[in-house]
């Protein structure tokens, strides 16, 4: 039986939410509910756009968040996991403000690079506009080792954004062709992985066939469930 009580920051978006719920369930060893690890979900999707707000002047979700981390913390929880790659920018000053562990989605997404036996060297990257121009991953993963990659501006304008925007409005199928036609792109120019970025991705990723994906993806959906579950067994 776990203790540990999991806080999780969602609703950025609702679906990418929900998906962190079932995975952090599928992923748990359990024979019983009992062996499950206690989670609130804190889904609140009124939590103003995150790449508006760091990018565009767009109302500032800090207070939104930070809401959500009282509530949590009010609820029990001993630490956070957020299903929001982007929310991320805002890392520091929740970090500071909730004074309970708040898990890391890339150093989650690090960890299962080595899962999977992905050695340094060049991998790809795939997220919103403002999780690549704050360089959440290139800065954090640089360090042990690996060289993002990344889609080039038309790139992101003509498939990756607008396919974020279809999960988002739950047209999820929809979403699979042009985000795996990057991916396969990003394995071309040389990725031994890539690493879905924004958690509406996977959910789009996983709409199609994976044998069109020409290199290993990482979910930072899984890898988030995965380091929230080492923390709970820990």
């Amino acid at each position: 039986m776990v203790d540990k009580v999991l806080g999780v920051l969602g609703g950025m978006g609702p679906l990418a939410s929900a998906q962190f719920m079932l995975r952090l369930t599928l992923l748990t060893p359990a024979d019983r509910d009992q062996d499950h690890i206690p989670a609130v979900l804190w889904s609140d999707p009124r939590v103003p756009d995150r790449t508006r707000g760091k990018l565009s002047g767009g109302d500032d979700p800090l207070p939104w968040l930070l809401r959500g981390i009282a509530g949590l913390k009010q609820a029990g929880a001993g630490a956070i996991a957020i299903p929001c790659n982007t929310a991320h920018g805002w890392y520091q000053e929740m970090a500071e403000a909730a004074g309970l562990p708040i898990l890391h989605i890339v150093d989650a997404a690090a960890e299962d690079l080595r899962r999977l036996r992905i050695g340094p060297g060049k991998i790809g990257l795939m997220g919103t506009v403002a999780t690549l121009a704050m360089r959440l991953y290139q800065e954090r993963l640089s360090s042990q080792g690996w060289d993002c990659i990344v889609p080039d501006d038309d790139q992101m304008a003509r498939y990756v954004s607008p396919s974020i925007a279809l999960v988002k409005a739950n047209h999820v199928q929809e979403a699979y062709e042009p985000l795996a036609l990057i991916a396969n792109d990003l394995a071309a120019r040389g990725a031994t992985a890539v690493v879905l970025g924004c958690t509406e991705i996977p959910l789009g990723i996983q709409a199609g066939p994976a044998d069109r994906l020409k290199a290993p993806m990482v979910d930072t959906i899984d890898a988030l469930a995965r380091a929230s579950i080492r923390w709970a067994r820990g």
